[in-house]
């Protein structure tokens, strides 16, 4: 993952308390990608197959078509559909170009298992939306 360094990444909210050897993990176990403005990364009612780390830009996470929430960098979507083993019940469109990590299920699953910051750090990123209620369980 030439474009973005490790050491970058330490400065994304929540990632900080990860070592390197935990974000090599993370970044391997994930494909980094490049997604357009206005692209869509997750539909509601669809099942929960993947999840993305966001490394820059921003999305807006709608339900009905109504925004509840503008994620950016740090931010994890896509994961609590994964971990609850449920459809989506938001869906989830890009705002700006976005470069995101990738993860399928079984890497995010095993990620969650190996890596136990990373799980820390997502559990805290989505207790954190599910408190203030804006992003739903896409």
């Amino acid at each position: 993952m030439a474009d973005a360094p490790l050491p970058d990444l330490k400065k994304i909210n929540r990632l900080e308390a990860l070592d390197d050897a935990d974000l090599a993990t993370v970044v391997a176990a994930g494909r980094h990608v490049h997604l357009p403005a206005d692209w869509s990364l997750i539909s509601e009612q669809t099942p929960a197959d993947k999840a993305y780390l966001i490394l820059d830009g921003e999305v807006s996470v709608r339900k009905a078509g109504a925004e509840i929430a503008r994620l950016g960098p740090g931010d994890v979507i896509g994961e609590i559909g994964i971990v609850n083993h449920k459809l989506r019940t938001a869906s989830v469109v890009s705002l700006s170009p976005l470069e995101v990590i990738h993860f399928t299920r079984d890497a995010l699953e095993k990620l969650l298992t190996d890596v136990p910051a990373f799980g820390d750090a997502l559990r805290g990123t989505t207790a954190d939306r599910l408190d203030g209620n804006s992003a739903g369980t896409a």
